[in-house]
């Protein structure tokens, strides 16, 4: 699977889901780093058809209204240290893998639970 970190993710689950043999890239290493517009970070996540991991609500806008990127998952947490983000995750990783497996998926995991907004 091939994932794309928005700014706000930590380099922790970068290496999290390296180690587990998925292509990964965080935003920090595209050419525009942190300063890269949201539109141009939708494209490349579909362009190079990759999962768009985010805490920014303004993807889910752009889902929702455009469809673009056509994989994101969306963190919807508050401060919680990198070590619990990662937890979180894995606590969901097999279902979310599941999920990615649709040409369009759109989830949102809170602190508890995985919400599976969008598949198709």
């Amino acid at each position: 699977m091939n994932f794309l970190c928005d700014v706000h993710i930590p380099f922790q689950l970068v290496r999290y889901l390296s180690d587990r043999n998925h292509s990964v890239i965080h935003v920090n290493h595209l050419p525009g780093k942190w300063f890269t517009p949201d539109n141009e970070i939708a494209l490349y996540a579909d362009r190079n058809n990759c999962v768009l991991i985010t805490k920014d609500s303004d993807f889910r806008k752009s889902f929702i209204l455009n469809k673009t990127p056509k994989k994101l998952i969306r963190f919807i947490l508050g401060n919680v240290s990198n070590k619990e983000l990662i937890t979180i995750f894995s606590k969901h990783e097999t279902a979310i893998l599941e999920n990615l497996q649709k040409n369009c998926c759109y989830m949102e995991i809170s602190a508890n639970d995985l919400l599976v907004i969008y598949t198709e």
